[in-house]
């Protein structure tokens, strides 16, 4: 609904002009320009269309603009008028299947229609007293997110990974195959060649349909790269009070931070971490907050994080981290070696499984997180033979079962798996462990004797996981899918 009371209270004059007076930088500084921030104005050029340009900032009586575009042709002297005081989105049924730009301008070569109702940019979060619990589960379609990793509608999680380690093919399969009735895609300092790709090989026609896709390649300005991430924000909150449950998959919060770090830069703010201004890490929690579970439906958020150097402990990586209900983190070992996709169990964590899954469940992920603990300790005694079958009940238990845990865990690019399904194996492959463990001495002798084949649900689960193709087949396929 129109809240018309906030927006007569933010109107604000555009008979405001002002004169360009001086560069600094990336930003343009206008005198006699009492603008709002935030507000977006046009620079006339003599030559040439005017400039739109958003004001970040004051100094020394002067108003800080950033251009969204090229300033070539610009002087001193030039006109500054005031188009917009505040930000409004045109937003409606129309933007599933289209993708635009920060701008709201189509890229996909189509007009917009059906946008019948208009939305500030920026809104409140939830109040904290007013959000429901988090308590059902939220289907993404990737068997080892949703049976040791599962996530609840309007969680929050980061992907977090180096360069190169399959994440965009992992947000592709759950825009594809999630359960969600909506999913809001934000690709913010993408390389433009890559996006075309993502649109038609990892998320496909399938996935465009139900989605929107908000872009702002590497090369746009970084004021348009910070927008990208609060236009794609406030339209997943548009769906959410629509009463739907909303997937936002932003690729990648990393870039977004860095592009306001060069707005805050630019705008006169002193780097406090690694370069980052403070600006960043006041924004970053302000935009988390607002995913989340509302009265009328959810936004559940995956972010990506790109960790320079692989080291966890860069800055945004722990500001993240510490704001998420958990992580996943994508190894590259397991890439490289082809396990797709490549999350690494042991270093993830969902912090709202336990609320969002039964007692079976929950305690079947613990099983299998148990065996790959065990099996990990002893991984280089196991290389080098030095370890004796006997020594260690839980690494002889994981010994015994590491294709079968190994084949749930991988899962074809273009193959879904279902809630119930990832739920099912995962409660038998526990059963099979407490079985083993409870009659070790039996299992013992019949080693001796020759036996200890795969028996039962190891049969089943083998044949269903491990006899699949791989998706990767060629060199051409793995620098594909190690995007």
């Amino acid at each position: 609904m129109t809240d018309w009371a906030t927006r007569i209270h933010n109107i604000v004059p555009l008979a405001i002009e002002g004169t360009v007076i001086r560069t600094l930088g990336m930003t343009v500084a206008a005198s006699d320009f009492p603008a709002p921030i935030n507000s977006v104005a046009e620079i006339v050029r003599p030559a040439g269309p005017p400039i739109l340009a958003e004001v970040v900032g004051f100094r020394d009586r002067l108003t800080l603009l950033y251009p969204y575009g090229e300033t070539n042709g610009l002087r001193r002297g030039d006109r500054v008028r005031l188009r917009r005081s505040t930000w409004q989105l045109a937003v409606g049924e129309g933007l599933l299947g289209r993708v635009i730009d920060p701008l709201l301008i189509p890229l996909d070569g189509r007009p917009l229609v059906g946008l019948n109702e208009r939305v500030l940019l920026t809104a409140p979060p939830p109040p904290p007293c007013e959000r429901p619990p988090i308590c059902e589960a939220l289907p993404t379609g990737v068997r080892a997110i949703d049976g040791l990793l599962t996530c609840g509608k309007g969680q929050r999680l980061g992907i977090f990974s180096g360069s190169g380690v399959g994440k965009s093919v992992l947000l592709g399969m759950m825009a594809r195959f999630t359960a969600a009735s909506r999913v809001v895609l934000a690709l913010i300092g993408e390389r433009g060649r890559e996006v075309r790709e993502f649109l038609e090989r990892d998320l496909g026609p399938q996935g465009l349909a139900r989605s929107v896709v908000v872009v702002a390649t590497s090369d746009r300005p970084a004021i348009l790269r910070v927008r990208a991430l609060m236009v794609a924000t406030r339209i997943a909150e548009y769906f959410r009070d629509q009463g739907h449950d909303v997937l936002l998959l932003v690729d990648s919060l990393t870039r977004f931070a860095m592009a306001q770090r060069e707005v805050g830069l630019a705008a006169g703010e002193l780097p406090s971490s690694r370069g980052y201004p403070p600006s960043v890490f006041a924004l970053l929690p302000r935009l988390v907050e607002r995913a989340g579970r509302a009265a009328a439906g959810s936004i559940t958020a995956f972010y990506s994080v790109l960790v320079e150097g692989d080291d966890p402990h860069e800055p945004i990586a722990d500001c993240v981290r510490g704001l998420l209900d958990g992580h996943i983190w994508l190894s590259r070992k397991l890439a490289s070696a082809g396990h797709y996709p490549a999350i690494d169990i042991l270093e993830s964590l969902s912090r709202l499984m336990p609320a969002v899954t039964t007692p079976d469940h929950y305690q079947a992920a613990l099983t299998v997180r148990q065996l790959l603990a065990a099996y990990r300790e002893h991984e280089d005694l196991i290389t080098i033979g030095a370890y004796r079958r006997g020594a260690d009940k839980l690494v002889d238990c994981a010994l015994e079962l590491l294709d079968v845990i190994e084949g749930y865990l991988r899962q074809p690019l273009e193959t879904p798996a279902t809630f119930s399904e990832a739920k099912e194996h995962l409660v038998g492959l526990h059963l099979r462990v407490a079985s083993r463990l409870g009659q070790a001495s039996t299992k013992t002798e019949d080693q001796k004797l020759g036996g200890g084949g795969p028996t039962g649900l190891e049969r089943e689960t083998l044949s269903q996981f491990t006899r699949v193709p791989h998706p990767v087949t060629s060199a051409g396929d793995i620098s594909k899918t190690n995007r």
